[in-house]
């Protein structure tokens, strides 16, 4: 059984009992919003040494990282070191999208060494693997597609990316209004291409309950992809993609009937304005499902800083409803990122997670800003250091910046705020 079949039934799983330690609630409130459908707690029965981790409404904001071989650069070991340096900058999941090279090895290696949740979406490598034929749209079959999503699952993927709510109806509604981008998902792309050339509906809609009965043997995670999600400002919140999310609303429910744990995948690129109601819009169609965003990126001439336009989006979204947030690196839109992007973008989405965790009243992020708040006012650098986000960089900055042993920073010296403050306010 599932941990949503055995949160129905009342039953605390070991798995629900370690999630709850993580968060500072007690197991049998998980149990119940895992029971709700409010929560999901990723954990594929063959997903061995994972750390249980849950994502959902009223607990710490989470942080994914996406990795991945491509063509130029199919070297499995540089995937490997990218999902270690993520986990170590503090993601709680770790999506391969691997397209080249060996991509069963790089996906099964990633779950045997990482100790947090890993996402895939199969159907990138269905495609690629059927690449080299001669018309790529005949020669793949629904088969092949539930085919590639079940070795995924047996491999002991958590959580795997689906687009089921990309239908007939939706790219009819796309066609009629017309778009800027069209479409920017890869998956997305694709079934739209396959129903288009074939005119026939989406498999993985039509045959969702094939969908259903494989994620439940395994307790894999759905996460409904939004295969019409705006990618660029000009799109956000348009007719197709409220269209799309309706229909998902719909497979929800049906998902949790059968017992299957799942969340709802958002935008994309939205401008600050619309993020709120891109939130309220997705819990209320989709019934309060976990909302995992990419991003939003909140404009779209920053290349080189999209960890930046990503995070301002995903506080923002965060304090208004979003669960999960997926990063962004300084690659977006220009390349397959380095083992450093990967790192600036997981500590990019954790300040925007942590930010929006105070806005919610999580008790241990606003313990964590005192801590810091009184290390700083009794110029305990090392207390300072141990505390920060990033320990490693802000240590290299206060070496750099500082002579060994200096009490005040050189930014302010002996006129430091603090020593003035401290010395007349505590006489």
């Amino acid at each position: 059984m599932t941990q949503l079949d055995l949160a129905k039934k009342g039953i605390v799983t070991k798995e629900m009992q370690e999630a709850a330690k993580l968060e500072e609630v007690s197991a049998e409130e998980l149990r119940e919003k895992i029971a709700w459908g409010e929560v999901v707690l990723p954990c594929n029965i063959n997903h061995k040494g994972i750390i249980p981790i849950a994502v959902g409404k009223g607990l710490t904001t989470k942080v994914n990282a996406n990795i991945g071989t491509s063509d130029a650069y199919p070297e499995k070991e540089k995937e490997l070191e990218k999902a270690r340096i993520a986990v170590e900058a503090g993601a709680h999941a770790v999506m391969d999208l691997s397209t080249g090279g060996d991509i069963d090895a790089v996906r099964r290696s990633i779950i045997e060494e990482c100790p947090v949740m890993v996402g895939t979406v199969p159907l990138y490598q269905v495609l690629v693997e059927n690449r080299g034929k001669k018309d790529v749209m005949v020669q793949i079959t629904a088969d092949d597609i539930f085919a590639g999503i079940e070795k995924h699952c047996k491999d002991g993927v958590d959580f795997i990316t689906v687009h089921c709510g990309v239908t007939m109806e939706v790219i009819q509604e796309l066609k009629e209004r017309g778009r800027t981008l069209d479409i920017v998902s890869r998956g997305g792309s694709f079934i739209t291409g396959w129903m288009l050339y074939h005119n026939k509906q989406n498999p993985l809609y039509e045959q969702f309950d094939r969908l259903l009965e494989i994620a439940g043997r395994y307790d894999a995670t759905l996460s409904l992809g939004d295969g019409l999600r705006p990618g660029c400002i000009a799109d956000a919140t348009d007719s197709p993609q409220i269209k799309e999310l309706i229909v998902l609303g719909g497979l929800v429910k049906r998902a949790r009937e059968a017992g299957v744990q799942v969340m709802v995948e958002g935008p994309g690129h939205v401008p600050l304005n619309q993020i709120k109601t891109n939130m309220q819009l997705e819990k209320t169609i989709c019934h309060n499902a976990p909302f995992y965003v990419l991003g939003p990126l909140v404009t779209d001439i920053a290349p080189g800083y999209d960890h930046i336009t990503s995070a301002i989006g995903g506080a923002i979204a965060a304090s208004a409803g979003a669960d999960f947030l997926c990063y962004v690196t300084p690659a977006e839109h220009l390349g397959l990122p380095t083992a450093e992007d990967v790192k600036d973008g997981v500590i990019a989405s954790r300040i925007a997670a942590h930010s929006a965790d105070l806005v919610n009243g999580i008790n241990a992020a606003w313990e964590w800003d005192l801590a810091m708040s009184q290390a700083r006012k009794n110029l305990d650098w090392n207390k300072q250091i141990s505390l920060a986000i990033d320990p490693k960089k802000a240590a290299e900055i206060r070496k750099n910046k500082n002579k060994e042993g200096q009490k005040y920073c050189t930014m302010c010296g002996d006129v430091c705020a603090y020593r003035i403050a401290g010395e007349y306010l505590n006489r």
